[in-house]
């Protein structure tokens, strides 16, 4: 396993998956999407074993526990022994999906909905809110 002793923030998240491109995770790193304990970190910020980091992607949040350095990116199995996913199940994608919700679509050049069509697109959002409460 390639491990280093000293390893920069951005290229620790690139080699782990979390960024596609090192550049990606350079930008989010200056746009305050990395944090340690709360704060801002700059893409240099060198990474520890055993620190923890709260990582933005879209409308993702993770917490990532660091548990080895790598330094070069590696297929995603062998990844997953440099870091320990600790995201509360509460914020993680699936389980916002879960509670969103549905997406009401109508087909293109079907024009406005009409009186009839308002009043059943009325009774249905109606019908997911109160079940919910």
């Amino acid at each position: 396993m390639p491990e280093k002793e000293k390893l920069r923030i951005d290229k620790y998240l690139w080699a782990i998956r979390i960024y596609k491109t090192r550049t990606l995770a350079t930008e989010a790193c200056k746009s305050g999407r990395v944090k340690l304990d709360g704060q801002n970190i700059k893409p240099s910020h060198e990474v520890k074993i055993g620190e923890t980091y709260q990582v933005s992607k879209g409308i993702e949040r993770k917490v990532l526990k660091v548990t080895g350095l790598l330094e070069n990116r590696m297929d995603a199995k062998s990844v997953a022994d440099f870091y320990a996913d600790e995201t509360p199940i509460e914020q993680t994608h699936g389980y916002k999906s879960m509670f969103q919700a549905p997406i009401l679509k109508r087909d293109r050049g079907t024009g406005r909905p009409t009186k009839r069509d308002r009043r059943e697109i009325d009774d249905m959002k109606d019908g997911f809110f109160d079940k919910e409460n």
